[in-house]
């Protein structure tokens, strides 16, 4: 054969294969997941845990959640392989070209972005021909086009979208598509595709997922911060979860050029709690290096990132809560809120932010609802933080009108007020007033388990209506409670014993004598509770003069480290009167200490202010005549042996650092 007989024979043979459909190179098995079996050598090559699947199981479903499950593959049915060659006519020939094609470009996605619903979109995406970006884009929008919709609108426009014919159409060209889209394209398709609700068993989501994997060293900063918000919502599956760990491993290995802030907080959240301390540290910063470009939202946003870590980041944490507090009227409530939960979630606080948001709150109180308030509140009393302005506002809220209160708002602002403990002074006996008036409104309505919280909170906050007293001790509604069981007994038996102190310590103005039943009372608080050592060791050198008692359990619930008796002052238990020489004092005017110990959390944040639960035992510790004395745990493990006796006589004997302080003064 001569050159140009070769010559010839091959330009025949390049046109004849010029004139074959893009898609008839593949057939129809591309519609199919294949047992997928390759890896990504960069990726999957550090140890057996990264090893790629060896095949997937694939369940027959249709392409997406709703209808009836595709019952045969696409390549054995005849009347199918004529749906998707009709299909794959109207939404290809992109390689022909004319003229106006950009002006036609230009006017397909202005007309998508006017598009205000999925069936706009999928009517739209049938007047033109499809491109890899165009496919990719409809789903975006089909997905952003509800976004805004209320829950009935958005479930309506799904279903429509759901029947509409041009959807299913649009799935198979993804999944065509799929090895062929920008990396941009493919996350965000993948993106919109479980956003729609589209089954997660899904072909079409299992192929993105897959071709993702085979692409993921091509993915960029963005296109990967798009794909780690995807998955932050994904399901746990083998295509699913090796894609989780490629994307760790590119995340790692991208951070030194990652420059885009949201970009890092999407990928540091896609990282998540199970994250090694050093990857968090570099994290921790590389957003460091990144803080000057925070923004008010950024700084929302990163704190919740961190929380969602479980990393608590304290140059971070300054630098955001720094900016959130100085431009606290610019946040929105959702917001807001979510800050003060991740605080919580990292077990950190911040002073500043929080009175910067009490105070913000508290001026502006007209504008939020009281829902709103006692998201706050309830926020506010989980950190442990006394909102005082915002109490007091919200206090003189509740007195103007007190019903249009509902029965849990009723529960949440009772238990928020008796745990902070605060002193609403003037605006006590109206408030108290107002809730009293609601609750007894609601008795009728109140389990017997709701009953018995709103009174306790109630006793811790010392008072005592009548109404809801005596109807939590009647005999049913206890006999209810005792009936609950489980692991809540304990906690509802704890709560009848301190109305029960109440009720024959505080000794309230009834119009008849009540009582908890023994029988109600459950079992008294065990005896055997430790004694702090280190406050041991300190009273037992310090209290030389008086009686030590160590380890005393008072009305079978109140649990002290020591008392110290010891005389009072001479003129104190005279009444003033000077003694005379030689006169001795009966018994009974001695001093009774009791010191005890008390967790932070047992003080509301920042201050010496007790919550709930320590308030009350020092209330009716100085009714029985003990005097108490509290002290922190922290403080005693921080202190050398020497540093607690200090502290401990100072607040003991406080009478014995009089003379030292005078003398001070007058020189």
């Amino acid at each position: 054969m001569t050159a140009r007989t070769a010559e010839v024979l091959l330009r025949w043979a390049l046109r004849i294969c010029n004139h074959r459909r893009p898609w008839q190179h593949r057939g129809p098995q591309m519609l199919m997941i294949e047992s997928f079996d390759r890896g990504l050598s960069h990726i999957w090559s550090k140890g057996p845990s990264h090893r790629p699947l060896a095949g997937l199981t694939i369940y027959k479903v249709r392409y997406y959640s709703q209808g009836k499950t595709y019952g045969q593959d696409v390549v054995e049915r005849k009347q199918g392989n004529s749906i998707q060659t009709q299909s794959s006519e109207t939404w290809s020939s992109q390689s022909r070209t004319s003229p106006d094609q950009p002006a036609k470009r230009v006017l397909f996605y202005d007309q998508l972005r006017e598009c205000g619903s999925p069936s706009d979109v999928l009517d739209l995406a049938g007047q033109y021909t499809a491109t890899h970006r165009r496919v990719s884009n409809c789903l975006t929008r089909c997905w952003e086009s509800t976004k805004k919709m209320s829950e009935e609108q958005r479930r309506y426009e799904l279903r429509i979208m759901f029947e509409h014919a041009g959807f299913e159409e649009l799935l198979q060209r993804t999944m065509q598509d799929a090895r062929h889209m920008r990396s941009e394209d493919l996350a965000y398709s993948l993106l919109a595709t479980v956003k729609l609700g589209v089954s997660q068993r899904s072909r079409v989501v299992q192929t993105l997922l897959r071709v993702c994997q085979e692409n993921l060293n091509e993915f960029d900063e963005k296109s990967l911060s798009v794909l780690a918000s995807c998955l932050e919502h994904l399901e746990s599956s083998p295509n699913g979860d090796a894609l989780k760990e490629g994307v760790r491993l590119m995340i790692e290995a991208l951070l030194p050029s990652i420059q885009n802030v949201m970009s890092l907080q999407t990928l540091m959240r896609h990282m998540g709690r199970d994250t090694p301390v050093d990857i968090k540290k570099k994290l921790e910063r590389k957003a460091l290096s990144l803080a000057d470009q925070f923004t008010l939202p950024n700084s929302q946003y990163m704190i919740t990132t961190l929380a969602s870590m479980g990393f608590c980041s304290k140059p971070l944490l300054a630098i955001c809560s720094r900016k959130i507090a100085e431009h606290v009227h610019g946040v929105p409530f959702n917001r807001l809120v979510n800050v003060l939960r991740a605080y919580k979630e990292l077990h950190s606080r911040d002073v500043a932010l929080f009175t910067a948001i009490s105070d913000y709150v508290a001026s502006s109180i007209s504008m939020w609802n009281n829902k709103q308030l006692i998201l706050f509140l309830s926020a506010f009393e989980d950190l442990a933080f006394c909102p005082a302005a915002m109490l007091d506002a919200f206090a003189e809220r509740v007195t103007k009108n007190p019903d249009a209160l509902g029965l849990k708002d009723v529960l949440s602002v009772l238990k928020t007020y008796s745990s902070l403990n605060h002193n609403l002074q003037g605006y006590r006996e109206p408030f108290l007033e107002g809730m009293t008036h609601v609750v007894v409104s609601y008795l009728p309505k109140m389990a017997a388990s709701e009953l018995l919280k709103v009174v306790y909170c109630l006793c811790l906050l010392g008072h005592f209506p009548a109404a809801p007293l005596e109807q939590l001790l009647q005999q049913e509604t206890l006999e209810e409670i005792s009936a609950r069981g489980g692991r809540l007994q304990k906690g509802m038996e704890k709560k009848l014993q301190i109305v029960d102190l109440c009720l024959r310590l505080d000794q309230p103005s009834l119009p008849k004598p009540l009582t908890v039943p023994p029988e109600a009372l459950g079992s008294p608080a065990p005896n055997d509770l430790s004694i702090n050592p280190g406050l041991s060791m300190t009273l037992q050198s310090i209290a030389q003069e008086g009686l030590l008692q160590e380890g005393v359990m008072v009305e079978d619930l109140y649990f002290i480290d020591g008392v110290i008796t010891q005389p009072k002052p001479l003129q104190e238990a005279t009444g003033g009167r000077v003694p005379s020489e030689g006169e001795f004092l009966p018994p009974e005017h001695s001093q009774r200490i009791a010191v005890f110990c008390a967790p932070p959390s047992s003080f509301c944040y920042g201050t010496s202010r007790p919550r709930g639960n320590l308030a009350i035992k020092m209330r009716h510790l100085t009714v029985l005549g003990y005097t108490p004395v509290v002290v922190l745990e922290h403080e005693l493990d921080n202190l050398s042996e020497e540093e607690r006796t200090e502290l401990l006589k100072s607040r003991i004997f406080p009478e014995q650092e009089r003379p030292a302080n005078v003398e001070q003064m007058t020189d």
